[in-house]
C-alpha cells in the first residue's frame, strides 16, 4: 500500500487517518511506546492516589478510620454522615454559598475589565496605547507591597466587605496580555469591513472578536474562576467577621483544628463523627468544582494559550 507524500495513510474502511508525522521524527518503537505508557501511568497514579485516599476517608465511618489508624485506602463502612453534617446548614454551608457568589461575581467583573482592556490595547492606534501597555507591564515586575495595599483597602472602607475579596486581585496583567495577543491575530479585514458597515467598537467586540475568541475566553475564565474559588489570603486579611468567611478559610480552620462549627464540634465530641472525615469532606467540596469544570475547558487550553501568547 502506498501513500502520497504529505498526506496521511488510510487503512481500511471507516478508520480515521493517522496524523502526519514530521520527516525528522523517527517511528516509535514498541519499547518506546511501552515506556511512555508506563511513565504516564505512574504520573496518573501519583496524582489520583492521594485524591482517592481523600475521597475514601471522607466517606468512611469513625470506626473504619480508627481501625486504619488515620487515612483510609480501602473503602469499608461507607457513610455520608460527614457530608450530611457539613451541608446541613451552619457555617460550612454559608461559606460555600459565599465562595460560589464571590467566584461568579468576581469572574464576571474580571473578565469584563480584562476583555475591554485587552481589546483597547490590541488596537495599536488607540489613544495612549503604548504608555498604558508599558504601565501594565511595569506592574508585573514592581509592586507596592502588602502594607500599602492593606492601607489602601482600609482607606477605601472595604474591610469587612466582600468587595475586598474581588477588587484587590480583580485583574491579571498576564491574562490581559494573552487576550491581547489573541485579539491581534484576528484578521483586520473583518474589523475593517464591520467599520465600513457602520459598526462601532463595542459592536465589533461583541459580534466579531468575542465569537472568534471562544477558546482563549474559556481558558482565561477558568483561570479567574479557579483563582477566586481557591483564594483565602485576602479574606484572612480583610474579613474579621467569621460569618463572612469563604469556604477555603473555613477549610483551613477545620484542617488546623483552630475552630469547628458548633454542630460539627458536638458530633465529633460525642463520637458520632470523625474529625478527619470532616476535614477530608471539606477538601472534596473545595476540589469538586474545579475537577468538574476543568475537563470541559481542557480542549481549549492548547489553542487558547499558544495562539494568545504568540503575538504581542
Amino acid at each position: 500500500m502506498t501513500a502520497v507524500i504529505g498526506k496521511p495513510l488510510r487503512e481500511g474502511p471507516g478508520r480515521r487517518a493517522a496524523p502526519p508525522r514530521p520527516v525528522w521524527e523517527e517511528t516509535p518503537t514498541r519499547a518506546g511506546l511501552a515506556g511512555k505508557a508506563l511513565v504516564l501511568a505512574l504520573a496518573c497514579l501519583a496524582i489520583l492516589f492521594p485524591l482517592w485516599i481523600v475521597v475514601v476517608t471522607s466517606l468512611s465511618s469513625r470506626r473504619t478510620i480508627d481501625e486504619a489508624g488515620g487515612l483510609v485506602m480501602v473503602p469499608r463502612g461507607i457513610t455520608l454522615i460527614a457530608y450530611r453534617e457539613l451541608l446541613g446548614g451552619g457555617q460550612v454551608t454559608r461559606a460555600a454559598v459565599v465562595s460560589i457568589l464571590i467566584t461568579l461575581v468576581g469572574t464576571l467583573f474580571s473578565m469584563t475589565v480584562s476583555v475591554l482592556c485587552a481589546y483597547g490595547l490590541s488596537r495599536t492606534g488607540s489613544l495612549g496605547h503604548r504608555w498604558i501597555l508599558m504601565t501594565l507591564l511595569a506592574t508585573m515586575f514592581f509592586s507596592a507591597g502588602l502594607i500599602p495595599t492593606y492601607l489602601l483597602v482600609q482607606t477605601l472602607g472595604l474591610t469587612d466587605t466582600y468587595l475586598a475579596l474581588i477588587l484587590p486581585s480583580a485583574v491579571s496583567v498576564f491574562n490581559i496580555l494573552v487576550l491581547r495577543g489573541f485579539f491581534m491575530n484576528i484578521s483586520p479585514e473583518l474589523v475593517d469591513s464591520a467599520r465600513i458597515d457602520g459598526a462601532g467598537d463595542l459592536r465589533i467586540l461583541w459580534g466579531i472578536v468575542m465569537p472568534l475568541s471562544r477558546a482563549v475566553l474559556a481558558v482565561i475564565t477558568l483561570f479567574y474562576a479557579v483563582g477566586y474559588w481557591s483564594a483565602w489570603f485576602n479574606a484572612s486579611l480583610y474579613l474579621n467577621d467569621q460569618s463572612m468567611l469563604p469556604l477555603q478559610n473555613v477549610m483551613i480552620q477545620l484542617v488546623q483544628k483552630q475552630e469547628a462549627p458548633v454542630g460539627l464540634a458536638q458530633s465529633i465530641k460525642t463520637g458520632q463523627l470523625s474529625g478527619l472525615a470532616v476535614q477530608m469532606a471539606v477538601m472534596v467540596m473545595a476540589l469538586l468544582p474545579v475537577a468538574v469544570l476543568s475537563p470541559f475547558v481542557q480542549k481549549h487550553f492548547r489553542k487558547g494559550m499558544l495562539i494568545g501568547a504568540v503575538k504581542g
